[in-house]
C-alpha cells in the first residue's frame, strides 16, 4: 500500500471503524472524513451515538439535514401550529424559514397545511437526539518540522474552540523508543496515535483531554508571530456549537468514509477494490498501487473507460463493475447505520 495521505486516512479510517472504544460502551460508533465547518475540515470524524437515537435517525432517510432544516425539524411541533409561533425566531429572514419548511415537507419529514394566509406545521415524527461525542483526528503520515508547527497552530485551534470532545494527530509509527511526535510542541488537550498502516493497527501514545463542549469556545482569527501585536479572537456561544456539531454529525451520516469513489473514477477499467489483512481499498491496475484521489480523474492519462458491453451484462455486475463497486460501498456504509433499508 502507497504511503500517501490519502491512503493513510484511509487507514486510520478502518482502524477506527474495528477498534474504536467508546467512551460509553453501549455507544454505536460510525466513522466519516473530510467533513468540517468552513473555518477547518478535519481528516478523520468518529461519532459515538445513542444507539436508539441512531436507529430512530434512520426513519428520516440517508440523506442530511443542514442547519436551516434541523432547525425546522427539531422544533416542529406535535399539534398543528403557526410556523411562527412554533418555532424560535431564526435570526434571519422568515421566507428561508419557510423554504426550509416545503423542504422537510418534500422530504416527507414534516406536514403542512395552510390555514387562510397562514402556514401550520407537525412533526411526522420527533426528531432524535442521537448524537453523544465527536473525536476529531487530524492525519500526518511524515511529520516533519513544519508540517509539525503548522499542525500545532491548527490544533491549539481545535482545543480553543471545543466543537470536538476530543481533538487527535495520528501520524506513522517510527518504531524508535520514543516517538518523534511525542517531542512535538502540540497542546497537551490533544491526543496522539502511532499507526502502523501495513498492519493496520494504531497505539494511542497520549491520551487527549475531553473538551468542554457545552461552554462558550474561543474562535482565533489570527495569531501574529511577533510578540508586540495582539491576537484576535472571538467567542463561539454554545447554541451556535450544539448547531455546528449536529450540523457536521448529520453531514457524516449521510458521506461515512467510504464515499471515495464519488469523487474517483470506478467507471475505468483499470479500477479496482483490493482487500488484505487491513482493510479494503481501492487499487489502479494500471499503475499497480493505490491511487490518490487527485490521480484517479478523468484527466488520468491511464484513465479508459469501461467497454460499453461490461455494462450491458447482467447479475452479478449490472451496470459494470464501476457501479458494482459503488453499491458494494454504499452497503458497506448503511451497515453502520442500522435501520436504513437496504437497496
Amino acid at each position: 500500500m502507497t504511503a500517501s495521505e490519502f491512503a493513510f486516512e484511509l487507514c486510520v479510517c478502518q482502524w477506527a471503524e474495528r477498534e474504536w472504544s467508546p467512551a460509553r460502551d453501549d455507544s454505536a460508533v460510525f466513522v466519516a472524513r473530510q467533513l468540517g465547518t468552513k473555518y477547518r475540515r478535519w481528516d478523520t470524524l468518529i461519532l459515538e451515538c445513542d444507539p436508539d437515537g441512531l436507529r430512530r435517525r434512520a426513519e428520516f432517510g440517508a440523506t442530511a439535514f443542514d442547519s436551516d432544516l434541523l432547525h425546522v425539524l427539531r422544533h416542529a411541533p406535535a399539534d398543528w401550529q403557526f410556523y411562527r409561533d412554533a418555532l424560535p425566531d431564526p435570526g434571519y429572514p422568515w421566507r428561508y424559514v419557510r423554504e426550509s419548511i416545503h423542504e422537510a415537507a418534500d422530504r416527507d419529514a414534516l406536514e403542512t397545511r395552510k390555514r387562510g394566509n397562514r402556514i401550520e406545521i407537525r412533526r411526522r415524527r420527533e426528531y432524535p437526539d442521537w448524537l453523544r461525542r465527536i473525536v476529531a483526528i487530524e492525519n500526518k503520515p511524515d511529520l516533519s518540522a513544519s508540517a509539525a508547527r503548522d499542525l500545532a497552530d491548527q490544533l491549539e485551534r481545535d482545543v480553543a474552540l471545543g466543537l470536538a470532545d476530543e481533538v487527535w494527530v495520528a501520524t506513522a509509527a517510527t518504531g524508535e523508543r520514543i516517538e518523534p511526535i511525542l517531542l512535538s510542541d502540540f497542546p497537551a488537550a490533544a491526543g496522539v496515535l502511532t499507526v502502523d498502516a501495513e498492519r493496520g493497527t494504531a497505539d494511542p501514545v497520549w491520551q487527549p483531554r475531553t473538551l468542554a463542549v457545552s461552554d462558550p469556545g474561543t474562535r482565533i482569527l489570527d495569531r501574529p508571530t511577533d510578540d508586540a501585536s495582539a491576537a484576535r479572537f472571538e467567542y463561539a456561544d454554545p447554541d451556535w456549537k450544539a448547531e455546528k456539531r449536529l450540523a457536521i454529525a448529520e453531514r457524516a451520516y449521510e458521506r461515512g468514509w467510504r464515499a471515495y469513489a464519488e469523487t474517483m473514477r470506478p467507471d475505468c477499467r483499470h479500477f479496482r477494490l483490493r482487500a488484505d489483512e487491513t482493510g479494503v481499498y481501492p487499487h489502479c491496475a494500471a499503475k499497480e498501487r493505490l491511487p490518490t484521489q487527485k490521480e484517479c480523474r478523468g484527466s488520468c492519462h491511464e484513465y479508459e473507460p469501461e467497454p460499453p458491453v461490461w455494462r450491458t451484462r447482467g447479475w452479478p455486475i449490472e451496470g459494470g463493475p464501476g457501479a458494482a463497486i459503488k453499491r458494494l460501498l454504499d452497503r458497506r456504509r448503511r451497515r453502520s447505520r442500522p435501520g436504513l433499508a437496504e437497496k
